[in-house]
């Protein structure tokens, strides 16, 4: 986890500000994919990509925040 460890706080904030949450309106692309994979539209393969891309950020950050609670509560 040494990787996870040397990515700066800022950068994951400004990736989930800018790359996360891209395109601002109507609304977030990470939103709408996870809507359509609540509901099961998620098929295309440029749909699963989109979630990748946007979630990714997003998943790196609460990576960082556990990795955070668990060092502070060893």
């Amino acid at each position: 986890m040494q990787w996870l460890n040397a990515i700066p706080f800022h950068i994951v904030i400004i990736m989930c500000l800018t790359i996360g949450l891209a395109p601002f309106v109507p609304e977030p692309h990470v939103v709408e994919k996870l809507r359509m994979l609540s509901t099961g539209n998620l098929h295309r393969l440029i749909d699963i990509g989109d979630l990748f891309m946007h979630g990714s950020p997003w998943i790196l950050l609460i990576l960082k925040l556990a990795s955070l609670a668990f060092v502070k509560s060893s």
